[in-house]
């Protein structure tokens, strides 16, 4: 399909032909299981998400202008179009900044496009080994691109949901069961029109922080359903005339994209997140947790946290803005926020991140205490070493000081099952019932033998007849009467 002629095909048409005829026989036992703890783990996310403001403004939005569909809504387990849906899932399972961690050149989240596999293999009536196929495939291409920029598109002013609007259609595709060309029509349609800023991770953070990436998934299964119908898209939009590397210089490392393919799996080498915060900050977390519990240090009794990080942490994470956050997306960005939290509380769980903690003044009155150093030995090292050094400066002059190289939920630290278990179950809380809770966990780790990926997400929805807390969502002064049908549909 317009390769003769060509001396060369395009990546693009390589990575296709991989993933159209990729079958579940050929993965490894390493990637199977690793996939399962990444859904678990999502899943976990996504019902914690499903009661977050975002989450339920997007609800209210899509309500209106969804289709009916094959595919499920975590939560509410309704059925509408699989664009509606991936967008809905994927919103779920990103909006606490809970949900998985790859940074090599750059960070992504890769689980985000889980649900482009999950709305499609819906559509195409499929089983859990085809769900498998479409999440290793994801976490496979989504970490290659991060692997392949010098340096990463982040630290050229671009978002990593740029990237995703790469693999989504892959995954997509895929599940449709579309051919090779196909696939790489729908790369070319979805890569082509989403380019993300950085501008949503930098400064003052809103809503759109956590929805990029949602949106470039949602981008991919629009991009497969056209490229199924007969749609074209430019099968150059990575190595050709105006192209991802014509377009996103200086360098890239394009044989990354493609060397080895199924010979070992991204999905291994991918971390999970212990805290509900921005990658870089959960290095720093530890070290700090760490040195407050073994010295019983509180916060009367602290002058100063020095946190030696990279440039990058310096710069995003520990600008004027992030030393007064008033939203939980810039407290989850705020270096010093999540330290200060750390301080007073000694935990960093979703719950310091509602608005009454955000404005504790026990916990701001710390965050001047905080001081972020970029360290040009730590950025050598980085990104084979996520190390930071934490030095604590008592009142009384004593002096406390920890390194570390990796946090925890880094696969060289992983999380166990029973912690990505416990971590399920905490969000989970308040929406399934500790029996569906079971149920879940338990299809959940039997995917492989799961007949109809519809059934499984049947398991997703709420069943605990208890009403989310709607007192934020006037905000957007919606029609008494949405508000109401809202509080009806998620009891």
């Amino acid at each position: 399909m317009g390769m003769q002629g060509n001396t060369k095909e395009t990546i693009t048409a390589t990575m296709s032909r991989w993933a159209a005829g990729l079958e579940y026989k050929q993965l490894s036992q390493a990637a199977v299981y690793q996939a399962k703890r990444f859904l678990l783990d999502s899943v976990g996310c996504a019902l914690g998400g499903y009661r977050q403001h975002d989450v339920i403004i997007a609800l209210e939005v899509l309500k209106e202008i969804a289709g009916r569909g094959p595919a499920t809504v975590i939560g509410t387990g309704q059925k509408m179009d699989a664009v509606s849906a991936s967008l809905a899932n994927a919103l779920m399972i990103r909006c606490m900044d809970y949900n998985d961690i790859y940074w090599k050149q750059d960070p992504s989240h890769p689980s985000d496009i889980f649900p482009a596999a999950m709305a499609c293999c819906e559509r195409a009536k499929s089983d859990g080994k085809e769900l498998i196929v479409g999440f290793v495939l994801g976490h496979e291409f989504e970490m290659r691109l991060c692997e392949a920029a010098f340096p990463g598109i982040r630290e050229r002013g671009w978002h990593h949901a740029t990237l995703t609007a790469f693999v989504s259609p892959i995954v997509a595709g895929r599940a449709l069961h579309l051919s090779w060309e196909q696939i790489q029509h729908a790369i070319g349609i979805s890569a082509s029109r989403h380019c993300t800023m950085g501008a949503v991770t930098a400064g003052k953070l809103t809503m759109m922080k956590n929805t990029v990436d949602p949106m470039a998934t949602q981008s991919g299964v629009l991009a497969a359903l056209l490229a199924e119908r007969g749609y074209t898209g430019p099968e150059h939009v990575i190595d050709g005339k105006e192209g991802l590397v014509h377009c996103y210089g200086p360098e890239w490392k394009q044989n990354l994209l493609t060397d080895g393919l199924g010979e070992s799996w991204r999905i291994t080498q991918c971390g999970m997140k212990f805290f509900p915060t921005e990658a870089l900050t959960h290095a720093p977390i530890s070290a700090v947790l760490d040195l407050v519990k073994n010295n019983d240090l509180h916060p009367d009794q602290v002058e100063k946290i020095q946190i030696r990080s990279l440039a990058r942490a310096a710069d995003i994470l520990s600008d004027p803005s992030k030393y007064d956050p008033h939203t939980k997306e810039t407290a989850d960005h705020s270096l010093p926020y999540v330290i200060a939290a750390a301080l007073v509380d000694r935990q960093v769980t979703p719950a310091q991140f509602e608005m009454k903690k955000i404005m504790d003044p026990t916990i701001r009155a710390q965050l001047k205490k905080v001081e972020v150093v970029a360290d040009p030995e730590i950025e050598k090292v980085f990104p084979a070493l996520q190390r930071v050094i934490v030095n604590i400066t008592a009142i009384d002059g004593r002096k406390f000081s920890k390194q570390l190289d990796y946090p925890k939920g880094d696969p060289r630290n992983p999380l166990s099952d029973a912690e990505i278990e416990e971590k399920f179950r905490t969000l989970a809380e308040g929406v399934l019932s500790a029996k569906a809770q079971d149920k879940l966990i338990d299809a959940i780790s039997n995917l492989e033998n799961c007949g109809s990926v519809s059934k499984l997400m049947a398991l997703m929805k709420a069943d605990v007849k208890k009403k989310v807390a709607h007192s934020k969502a006037k905000a957007v002064k919606p029609k008494v009467k949405a508000v109401k049908q809202a509080s009806e549909t998620r009891r």
